[in-house]
């Protein structure tokens, strides 16, 4: 992990998985996300998603 990545307090995040993930801080790097929908509409937060996420290279095998 890099505890060297920027902190973003303004995006709070608890998905580890995620390249842009501040473990140390329990918060996003970006400094912007990009919601995005799971299906053509969306009428819960359930239906949502963080259209910025990338899979960590370190939690993918890779």
């Amino acid at each position: 992990m890099n505890n060297n990545m920027n902190a973003n307090n303004s995006i709070k995040c608890s998905v580890s998985d995620c390249a842009f993930h501040n473990g140390a801080k329990s918060v996003c790097s970006l400094s912007s996300i990009q919601v995005g929908r799971c299906g053509p509409t969306s009428k819960e937060c359930a239906c949502t998603e963080c259209a910025s996420f990338e899979l960590s290279s370190q939690k993918s095998g890779f």
